[in-house]
């Protein structure tokens, strides 16, 4: 089968369009012709310098696929598989849990230590086939297409489960977005306006923000020309916002941290900017803050979502598609910010 996969890590270069053998499957598994794949950030980072990768490679367990974000077909089962019949048109989520552990018992696979992401420490969607444990496949109704389910299990998921299950969004609050054009960004903007939640919202281009009013923004701020803490507090009289939707890390988090008003919560998924953020202890304790991260999300939430995308009270926004040959151009597109939503490849 045709697939994108790298034996080394490095630039977009290291992406090749080759020839893999397609995978066999256990038992308890099924083999998903893949109609197509979205790419994350996560994958930027699995091809340049992910250590998990890394090793993978160094292990002689090459060439690596990428891909988490896949919908598709069944095109075969394993003998114990359930659920689904060949032919059913499917959503994969992304997230191999170990199934034993006192996390998965209580329904936070997204925690259990010992998971596998699809495409991450196994082998992924930028291929023609792939292959998954039989829970995984989750059936997305006919009204939906394939690009947009699979834009929807990293993105959709990471946001509905840091704004409705970690941060409890409200339809009276105030919600700060932080880059809007990205996917979790422009996830975050429909689930919070789905909320009915008033949107704060950031982009480094007046491009990116003009889209992001057309999908109901209230405030939008270009956040390469000014403190978007200080338009917060102004357009708040001073308030700040009850919830912030953080995920670049070190550069913004000072100024998230003073955006939010009393009683305000931040909600992280990513540091792509570093690491290590300070906080002063005092204001967060005499505003009674509340700092908390996110970690993707469950099953249940992602079958909620592909639900809620069936009856399109969530549309997801799709950037651009293209042919999975040119898996190079579509990480170039998220590597210069050049993306307003999800950017999907089709075999």
């Amino acid at each position: 089968m045709k697939a994108i996969a790298f034996s080394e890590q490095g630039s977009a270069e290291v992406l090749q369009y080759t020839d893999v053998p397609k995978p066999s499957i256990d038992a308890n598994e099924v083999l998903v012709k893949v109609e197509a794949c979205a790419v994350n950030y996560l994958d930027l980072h699995a091809r340049r310098n992910r250590p998990e990768i890394a090793a993978k490679l160094r292990q002689g367990d090459t060439p690596h696929i990428l891909g988490s974000d896949i919908a598709g077909t069944i095109a075969e089962m394993g003998a114990a598989a359930r659920g689904v019949s060949v032919g059913d048109r499917i959503v994969l989520a992304p997230c191999i849990p170990c199934s034993i552990c006192s996390d998965c018992h209580r329904g936070a696979e997204n925690l259990c230590d010992t998971q596998e992401l699809i495409g991450f420490q196994i082998n992924g969607g930028y291929a023609e086939y792939v292959k998954a444990p039989v829970q995984n496949a989750i059936r997305m109704p006919d009204e939906l297409s394939f690009v947009s389910a699979a834009a929807m299990p990293i993105a959709y998921l990471t946001a509905w489960h840091m704004l409705m299950t970690r941060a409890q969004l409200r339809p009276e609050d105030d919600i700060l977005i932080l880059g809007v054009g990205g996917g979790v960004g422009s996830a975050g903007l429909q689930i919070a306006k789905l909320t009915g939640a008033r949107v704060f919202a950031t982009a480094s281009s007046d491009e990116k923000l003009e889209r992001a009013r057309q999908m109901g923004a209230d405030v939008t701020i270009n956040y390469k020309d000014t403190d978007f803490s200080e338009v917060v507090l102004d357009v708040t009289e001073g308030r700040g916002v009850d919830v912030v939707l953080e995920h670049v890390g070190a550069t913004t988090w000072e100024q998230s941290i003073a955006s939010l008003a009393k009683n305000g919560r931040l909600v992280s998924c990513g540091v792509t900017t570093g690491n290590i953020g300070t906080i002063n202890i005092r204001k967060m304790y005499q505003k009674e803050l509340t700092v908390m991260g996110a970690a993707l999300g469950t099953v249940v939430e992602l079958r909620t979502l592909i639900h809620l995308a069936g009856q399109r009270k969530l549309q997801p926004i799709i950037d651009s598609v293209l042919p999975l040959r040119e898996a190079r151009q579509a990480h170039l597109l998220l590597e210069n910010r050049q993306n307003f939503g999800k950017v999907c490849l089709r075999p």
